[in-house]
């Protein structure tokens, strides 16, 4: 089977987006018959996810970029376990899937899947979240033809009428750049240190300020996205990015300047083992700048904190050294039995303190998934880290705490919790 169904690929690199306009790839899902559906394939009996009244999501959502070789090699998108994950996901009540076309045949991929199970699971039963405006590493396009040009191919990809958040892709490469030179990594600081506030344009009195081109070329995107969303192609518009200051500065210059929020905000790789900030801005992006629907994703951080670290990702050597410490010290007897990756995803689950416990407690979870295996295993996990926020104790969940206290205590000796790389200059 292996290059029949991704045949295409001897020519065009998944990582590299198709450009639009172009000749697009075609995916083909196995034929039905040949794909097993046996006891690895159902849902393990237990506590069921639940949508959140205010979000309109589940706790976890589908992060599919794993459907492209940003994470996954051809033999794997060649297999029937993509149809498998989509499929058990679906079984589990994960209806919702997070996806962009800067992850290569990601959305290709799962729009002829979600196609192919529409008699089980019809199109009103899930969630499709896509982004716009990046196509590739170095690729941006944020002007307003090619914004819709881009939702109207991803509406076509997904054979549906409407799309239910669109966000604009990776805003921070695209807007006017506005921050301290060089960057501390502690964006934390930014919210509490006038200096630093001013210097990421995040200060009193600067909400509504453009300080450039940039920022014009982000608010036309966004007006334009917002057109579609009157048009009834789309049901929420927002952004996603990782600077949190900057997220923090855009949407507070769309408030200020267009009159009305952003529906939805999703920042990555803030909220996980190695780095909490997210929760010290959740209640800032929520008040000050009026975001009802705040997501967290990438509890691995971007796979850093698994096992293998993709070669491309942006942490600076001494942050890598770090978690491969940490990761070393999971699998001694003192560590965590399952490992640091087991670690970190209920670490990213908890929704508990002042703010996750409080305001944030419905705060959904993108989760990059790749089989069914690690669908039941995050199954599992959820349901662990909810059992003892319901106020299950035993031994395991005193142990859990333990090993993540002795985690966050490790990354704090480095100099590397809470502390983010700098991807703009990648």
């Amino acid at each position: 089977m292996a290059g029949a169904i991704l045949g295409w690929i001897v020519t065009c690199n998944i990582m590299d987006m198709v450009r639009i306009g172009s000749d697009q790839p075609e995916y083909k899902v196995p034929e039905l018959n040949t794909i097993p559906d046996n006891h690895e394939d159902q849902p393990v009996p237990g506590q069921a996810l639940i949508e959140s009244a205010a979000y309109h999501l589940p706790p976890l959502i589908y992060g599919a970029a794993t459907l492209s070789r940003h994470y996954n090699t051809d033999h794997t998108l060649d297999s029937s376990t993509p149809f498998r994950a989509v499929r058990l996901a679906l079984r589990y009540g994960i209806a919702a899937f997070d996806t962009s076309p800067y992850y290569g045949a990601s959305e290709i991929i799962l729009g002829q899947i979600l196609l192919a199970l529409r008699d089980q699971f019809p199109r009103s039963s899930y969630s499709l979240i896509t982004k716009c405006g990046r196509y590739g590493a170095r690729d941006f396009n944020y002007k307003p033809d090619t914004i819709r040009q881009s939702v109207l191919r991803s509406l076509a990809r997904f054979g549906t009428d409407y799309l239910d958040v669109v966000y604009l892709h990776d805003i921070e490469f695209v807007s006017t750049p506005v921050r301290p030179q060089p960057s501390s990594g502690r964006h934390v600081e930014a919210l509490t240190d006038q200096k630093l506030a001013a210097d990421w344009g995040i200060a009193d009195g600067h909400e509504g300020k453009i300080w450039g081109p940039g920022d014009q070329v982000v608010i036309d995107a966004l007006a334009e996205l917002r057109k579609m969303k009157d048009e009834g192609l789309i049901k929420a518009v927002g952004v996603s990015g990782y600077d949190l200051p900057t997220l923090l500065r855009l949407s507070l210059m769309f408030l200020h300047n267009t009159g009305k929020p952003i529906d939805i905000l999703l920042s990555f790789s803030h909220y996980d083992l190695q780095n909490s900030t997210f929760a010290a801005y959740y209640p800032v992006l929520t008040h000050r700048a009026k975001i009802e629907r705040v997501l967290t994703a990438g509890p691995f951080s971007m796979g850093l904190l698994t096992p293998n670290p993709p070669a491309w990702h942006p942490a600076p050597p001494k942050l890598v050294a770090s978690v491969n410490r940490v990761r070393d010290w999971a699998l001694t007897p003192n560590g965590w039995p399952d490992g640091l990756v087991n670690l970190a995803l209920g670490w990213a689950m908890r929704r508990e303190g002042a703010v996750m416990g409080g305001e944030g407690k419905d705060v959904p979870l993108v989760v990059g998934l790749s089989t069914p295996k690690e669908i039941h295993e995050s199954m599992a996990v959820w349901r662990e880290v909810m059992a003892v926020q319901a106020g299950t104790v035993d031994e395991r969940a005193e142990r859990r705490r333990a090993a993540e206290a002795t985690a966050r205590e490790m990354f704090t000796a480095d100099g590397w919790a809470d502390c983010s790389w700098d991807h703009l200059s990648q």
